[in-house]
C-alpha cells in the first residue's frame, strides 16, 4: 500500500479552536493535579512517585503538569502498523483514516436466520474471513467473544483465528498480561520472531481505564507490558456521559483526556518513546434506557474534539469509533447511524476507527451491516479524496476538441479518466427494467448474497506450517492452563 493511499484530503471537520483545545487540556491538568486518580498497580505507582508524582496510601495519585508535558514530548507522533507479510498497511498520523471492526460481542445477528444468538467459534472464523476479503475494511478485531474457553484461553483462541484467517493488521483485546503475552508470542511466530514484531508491529492493543479516574491493575499491567515490549497501544476510556463522566461534551472530554494522559505518563515512564494512541469513547447515556448511545450526535462531536486534541495539540496518533449503531436489527436505523459515523470519522481524520458492524451498543454483531459498511466506506473515501485541479483534469483542450453539441464518450480523455469515479459493488444504478430482470433485490439482499459468496469462495493466505504449529502450541498451553 502506498503511504498516502488512505490519506483523506477533503475539508476537515473541526469543532474547536486552538484556544478551546488549550482550555480543555488545562482542565485535564487541573483534574490530574487537584482531584487525582486511583492507580491500582504498585509498579505504576512506584514509577509515578519516583518521577515526582504525589502518591497517597489509598492509591490516590496526583500528577504534576511537568510529568504530562514530558510524556507528551517523548511519545511518537507517528505509528506504522504492518500486515502479516510485513508490508506497511496503516500509517497512523495526520488525518489518515483506517476503518476496522470491533471485538468481543457476546451475540451475533445471524444473517441466515435473522435471529440474535450467542457467538459460536465458527462465527468468529467467518467474521475474520469476511474482513480479510472486504477491500475497505483495513484491520481486524475478533468481533465475537468465546467465553466457553474461559478468561485464560478465550482471547488466545480468538486471536489464533485472526492470525490464521486474515493477512490484515489487527487490533486485539486481552483479559490480562498472561493472555496478552500469549497473543504476542503467537504474533511473533507468524512474523519471524519478537524482534521482527517490534520492528514491524502487526497489532495494536485496545486497553482502557475505568471511568471515572480509576486505573485498574489489569489495565495497567497490560499497558506496562506493551510499553516494555515497545508495541503500540491505546488507553481509551469508554465513558457514558452523565453516568461515568459529566453529561456535557466538554466535561466528558476533559475527564477522558485526564484518564488518557495518566496512562500516557505511566507508559512513557516505563519505556520512553514507546508507541501510544490518543482517543476515547464519550457516548452520552440515554436517560430513558440507561444505555450508551454509540452513534449519538454528542458521541460523534466528542470524538471530533478528542481527535483534534490528539492530533493538533499533542501530535499523537488518534483512536475512535465508527460504523456502529444502537439498533437491534440491520435496518434503516443501523444504516443511517453507521453511515453518519463513517462519514464523520473521515471528516475528523481519526486515524484508527473501530466497531464497524456493531449493533445494540456493542452487544450484538452483524455481518450484513459489516458488508454494507464496506460499501459506504468506499464512497466516503472517494468523497474525501479531494479534487485535483490541473491542466489534465480541467480538460480545456478536450472541451475544445469535442466542441458544442458533441459528446465525450468516444474521447481518449474519457477512456483514460472514467475509472477515477467511484464504482459501487452493491449500490444499484440500473434502470427499473434492468433491476427487475436482475432479480429486483434490495441493497440488503445484495449484501447478503455477497456475504455468502465471500464465505463460499474466499481463501485466506495460509501461515507457514512452522508458524501454525507454534500458534497451536501456545493455544494448547493456554487451554491447559485454563483447565
Amino acid at each position: 500500500m502506498k503511504e498516502d493511499e488512505r490519506r483523506l484530503r477533503g475539508s476537515p471537520l473541526t469543532y474547536l479552536t486552538g484556544e478551546q483545545l488549550r482550555v480543555i487540556h488545562q482542565a485535564s491538568l487541573r483534574i490530574l493535579e487537584e482531584t487525582g486518580s486511583v492507580v491500582r498497580h504498585q509498579e505504576a505507582r512506584d514509577l509515578l512517585q519516583k518521577a515526582g508524582a504525589r502518591v497517597m496510601d489509598d492509591s490516590r495519585v496526583y500528577l504534576p503538569s511537568a510529568l504530562v508535558e514530558e510524556g507528551l514530548r517523548t511519545a511518537p507522533s507517528r505509528v506504522t502498523v504492518y500486515d502479516r507479510q510485513g508490508r506497511p498497511a496503516m500509517f497512523l498520523e495526520d488525518r489518515n483514516t483506517y476503518y476496522g471492526t470491533g471485538s468481543d460481542c457476546p451475540n451475533l445477528l445471524d444473517s441466515r436466520s435473522g435471529r440474535r444468538r450467542p457467538f459460536a467459534e465458527e462465527d468468529v472464523k467467518e467474521a475474520v474471513i469476511l474482513v480479510d476479503a472486504l477491500p475497505n475494511i483495513d484491520f481486524v478485531m475478533s468481533m465475537g467473544h468465546l467465553p466457553m474457553y474461559g478468561q485464560q484461553a478465550s482471547y488466545q483462541t480468538e486471536y489464533a483465528h485472526m492470525l490464521r484467517l486474515s493477512h490484515k493488521p489487527q487490533v486485539i483485546t486481552a483479559g490480562d498480561r498472561v493472555s496478552l503475552a500469549d497473543q504476542t508470542e503467537m504474533a511473533a511466530a507468524a512474523v519471524g520472531g519478537l524482534e521482527s514484531l517490534q520492528h514491524k508491529p502487526l497489532f495494536v492493543l485496545y486497553d482502557e481505564p475505568t471511568s471515572p479516574l480509576v486505573h485498574s491493575f489489569e489495565a495497567l499491567d497490560k499497558l506496562l507490558f506493551m510499553a516494555e515490549h515497545r508495541l503500540p497501544t491505546n488507553y481509551a476510556p469508554g465513558i457514558m456521559a452523565g453516568g461515568t463522566s459529566p453529561v456535557t461534551i466538554a466535561g466528558a472530554m476533559a475527564q477522558a483526556n485526564a484518564e488518557i494522559l495518566t496512562g500516557l505518563v505511566i507508559h512513557q515512564l516505563k519505556s520512553s518513546g514507546a508507541p501510544f494512541l490518543h482517543g476515547a469513547g464519550v457516548s452520552p447515556m440515554d436517560m430513558r434506557s440507561m444505555q450508551p448511545t454509540y452513534a449519538a450526535p454528542e458521541a460523534i462531536m466528542g470524538q471530533a474534539g478528542l481527535t483534534q486534541l490528539g492530533r493538533e495539540l499533542y501530535h499523537l496518533p488518534t483512536w475512535g469509533f465508527t460504523g456502529c449503531s444502537a439498533s437491534k436489527l440491520c435496518d434503516e436505523q443501523a444504516v443511517y447511524e453507521a453511515y453518519s459515523y463513517l462519514l464523520s470519522a473521515g471528516l475528523m481524520g481519526t486515524n484508527l476507527c473501530h466497531d464497524v458492524g456493531y449493533l445494540e451498543f456493542g452487544l450484538t454483531y452483524s455481518f450484513d451491516l459489516l458488508v454494507q459498511c464496506d460499501e459506504m466506506i468506499g464512497q466516503v473515501r472517494r468523497m474525501m479524496s479531494g479534487i485535483t485541479v490541473d491542466a489534465e483534469q480541467l480538460a480545456v483542450e478536450v472541451i475544445q476538441r469535442v466542441g458544442p453539441g458533441g459528446h465525450f464518450l468516444g474521447d481518449e480523455h474519457t477512456f483514460t479518466h472514467f475509472m477515477e469515479n467511484w464504482t459501487p459493488g452493491l449500490t444499484d444504478r440500473n434502470t427499473y427494467e434492468t433491476w427487475q430482470k436482475q432479480g429486483n433485490a434490495s441493497l440488503g439482499q445484495r449484501a447478503g448474497q455477497r456475504l455468502e459468496a465471500i464465505l463460499a469462495e474466499h481463501r485466506p493466505v495460509s501461515l507457514t506450517a512452522e508458524a501454525d504449529q507454534e500458534i497451536e502450541r501456545v493455544l494448547k498451553r493456554a487451554r491447559a492452563r485454563a483447565g
